[in-house]
């Protein structure tokens, strides 16, 4: 399997964020996590780690908004050119709109950083943009490698393999709650939804998010969308970050009604109860039929996870992994959470496993 990896993403250091409450912590979303993973990986020799290519910022302009990405290429050197006399390491707003119409963007750095930035955990430093923009080449390199098995121009069916082709993009920062115009949660470019929207070119994708926090990113960029189906299996946002979306009747509007599914847990789901919740989501997939299955696999859901406050086990992770590769579509799995840095390499293997396969 080809593991797509940019060493970029260690430029992406932010030396703190603001948790729950207000409190001042070291970040969780650290460049050790993916060294870890990098390193189980490289322990096992069915893996091919390669550099990732550059495709431009096309695809990532297609799902998100060129001001934002704009501000988060050039917010971190125009706070530095301010004329303020206190330390500035990581830029974060003090400010955030309203609900409501969002129609026009302030002139003032901090202005536009309260516009583009929701919450506290995605502070920018020197590096980010850099990172971000790599993490989303290491995810677009994976799709490509999928695109190029398949066959993307003469429609050449996945069954024409032993087991359809299947890839790993090990991306940082993550993106799922990288909306269309705000980075959130440690993410800044929707490395998932770029991938998708870069894929159905050559024809339907699924997005399955089975990171333990919703991938409400993602459901704001496809919410209108029919060709992407969405499917995020999470934490109840009535209890867990990101409070404001996941909820099970959130399914869409317009063109894309019906065509996104929340499955929220209750706190403490374990293996059963959450491999029962994937089956639903399998049967939803089965239907769309896609051509291309996307996968934001986050590793939070392990039951010893600093964030996640349910309890699956390395074990219940290989079963996911077995189960969605059942699915028996080329398949590409992108990085998204995962903070229990001493389990973190041998879960993403587990998860792994049943994703190898053989040309003919």
């Amino acid at each position: 399997m080809k593991v797509f990896y940019s060493p970029t993403h260690r430029q992406h250091a932010p030396p703190f964020e603001i948790f729950d409450g207000g409190e001042k912590i070291t970040n969780f979303e650290m460049p050790e996590r993916v060294e870890r993973i990098l390193s189980a990986l490289r322990a096992e020799a069915r893996y091919e780690i390669v550099p990732p290519e550059d495709f431009g910022l096309g695809p990532i302009e297609a799902v998100h908004d060129r001001g934002y990405l704009r501000f988060l290429q050039t917010a971190f050197d125009e706070w530095l050119a301010e004329d303020t006399d206190y330390e500035r390491t990581a830029l974060l707003p003090a400010t955030f709109p309203l609900p409501g119409p969002r129609g026009h963007v302030p002139t003032t750095l901090l202005g536009r950083a309260g516009y583009y930035m929701t919450d506290l955990s995605a502070p920018i430093v020197s590096g980010t943009y850099a990172a971000a923009l790599a993490s989303a080449n290491c995810a677009l390199s994976g799709a490509k490698a999928l695109a190029e098995a398949k066959g993307p121009t003469t429609g050449q069916k996945p069954s024409s393999f032993i087991l359809p082709p299947s890839s790993f993009a090990l991306c940082r920062p993550p993106g799922h709650h990288a909306g269309r115009a705000n980075c959130a949660g440690y993410c800044y470019i929707n490395n998932a939804a770029v991938t998708a929207g870069w894929l159905a070119q050559f024809g339907p994708v699924t997005i399955l998010d089975i990171d333990y926090h919703a991938g409400n990113g993602t459901q704001d960029i496809f919410y209108e969308r029919a060709d992407v189906l969405t499917i995020s299996i999470h934490a109840d946002p009535n209890f867990e970050y990101p409070y404001y979306s996941g909820y099970a009747d959130q399914t869409g509007a317009g063109a894309g009604l019906g065509f996104h599914q929340n499955y929220p847990l209750a706190l403490g789901t374990d293996d059963a109860a959450y491999l029962s919740t994937l089956e639903k989501a399998i049967e939803r997939i089965s239907l769309f039929q896609p051509a291309f299955l996307v996968v934001s696999a986050g590793m939070d859901i392990y039951g010893e996870d600093p964030l996640g406050r349910i309890r699956i086990t390395r074990e219940g992770i290989r079963q996911i992994g077995q189960k969605i590769a059942a699915l028996n579509l080329p398949t590409l799995a992108v990085m998204e959470g995962g903070y229990n840095n001493e389990a973190l390499g041998l879960n993403v293997c587990a998860f792994l496993e049943a994703f190898h396969y053989k040309t003919p």
